[in-house]
């Protein structure tokens, strides 16, 4: 089963201010996470996202596409990168999200990839 793991960063309690990009002990401890989840077989993909101010929303679901800039909804908060992960069950891979919010510090959304 795969899953789709969303990296969050800014916070709804400190008005949305991020902790920017990730230290360089976060990117080793990050790094070291990926490695094992390589070796243990449940890697399939990851990246970091562009600040969200970079971002694009396109509608053309009534045939005339509207192009915007920005985010498609104002948050505090936002996908800072993902993983996707092979994993047998949803209880392993709520243990590799415990693990790998400590590694990048960061809250984690995970989701199961239909």
């Amino acid at each position: 089963m795969q899953y789709l793991v969303n990296v969050l960063d800014g916070s709804p309690t400190t008005g949305g201010q991020t902790s920017g990009r990730a230290t360089d002990a976060e990117m080793a401890a990050i790094d070291a996470f990926n490695d094992r989840l390589r070796a243990d077989g449940h890697w399939v993909f990851a990246a970091g996202l562009a600040a969200p101010e970079l971002a694009t929303v396109v509608d053309n679901r009534d045939d005339a596409a509207l192009v915007t800039d920005g985010p498609y909804v104002a948050t505090t908060e936002f996908v800072a990168g993902v993983w996707i992960w092979d994993v047998p069950d949803a209880d392993v891979a709520l243990q590799l999200a415990a693990e790998a919010s400590k590694a990048c510090n960061r809250r984690l959304e995970i989701r199961p990839v239909l």
